[in-house]
């Protein structure tokens, strides 16, 4: 009722021309064509697999290299795991994007600090190269779900693999490539997958932060849906390209799936 229902009625209205005002009128795969036209859908399309390529491995990898310095057993380490996961309850709300769009005004403190480094201050919001960039690195401080998810694994490994490999020579940096790696390559999948997931449909923070500008260099198809649905009131051209997000999502995560398998299934 709760699943079925709304997927069937969601795709039926994207069917339809429907402005949530007089009744649907069938128009059959007229919207779906329409896209392969529609300059701001083709738009937002890029700028969401652009951020997803960029920011998935990035939150990975940095997700990850916290959760090996989370690992080491020092006094007070329950203090600094709570401290780097905060940011993941707060989220992009309102009070962060404020901070944030504060922290990269022209006036702000990031130019400030780079003008206290002789280097000249950046206009973050006007240029299209960097516009984004603000927006990837808001969501890399809600890193502390993913870190979370590596910290478990990393401590289920048994402790005697590396005593042995201590034994035996290893490093640290070989151990971690040779044993932490391997026995985590399912955990890095799923959070891979997850990751990737809600990359594909980000909205909240390139809505409030950067509102999908400069030149639509921050305007993703979540944004693409929000706009056709509430302020063009063309829900059935919304309800269609929801479908072709989740085509998209269905198919990255089942190359994904493909092309990861045998390693995968070796690492169980």
């Amino acid at each position: 009722m709760f699943i079925v229902y709304p997927f069937v009625c969601s795709f039926l209205t994207g069917l339809t021309h429907y402005d949530n005002i007089h009744s649907p009128e069938f128009i059959g795969l007229e919207n779906y064509s329409k896209m392969l036209t529609d300059r701001n859908f083709l738009k937002a399309v890029g700028v969401t697999l652009k951020y997803t390529v960029i920011f998935v491995p990035l939150k990975i990898i940095v997700s990850l290299l916290t959760a090996l310095l989370l690992s080491i057993n020092i006094k007070g380490i329950g203090f600094y795991r709570t401290a780097f996961y905060i940011p993941s309850i707060l989220g992009s709300n309102l009070a962060v994007a404020i901070m944030w769009q504060y922290l990269f005004t022209s006036d702000g403190l990031v130019n400030q600090f780079l003008e206290m480094l002789g280097l000249s201050a950046v206009s973050w919001y006007g240029d299209e190269r960097y516009a984004l960039f603000i927006i990837i690195l808001l969501r890399l401080w809600e890193f502390g779900s993913t870190m979370i998810i590596f910290l478990t694994a990393i401590k289920e490994i048994p402790k005697e693999y590396y005593e042995a490999s201590r034994v035996d020579g290893c490093g640290s940096v070989r151990a971690f490539f040779s044993i932490t790696l391997p026995l985590m390559k399912n955990t890095i999948f799923i959070n891979v997958i997850l990751q990737t997931i809600s990359a594909l449909q980000e909205f909240n923070a390139p809505y409030m932060i950067t509102e999908g500008n400069p030149m639509k260099s921050t305007y993703t198809v979540g944004m693409l849906i929000y706009d056709e649905m509430f302020s063009y009131h063309n829900a059935g051209y919304a309800n269609a390209i929801s479908w072709v997000l989740l085509v998209i999502t269905a198919v990255i995560v089942c190359i994904m799936f493909r092309i990861t398998g045998k390693n995968r299934s070796d690492s169980l």
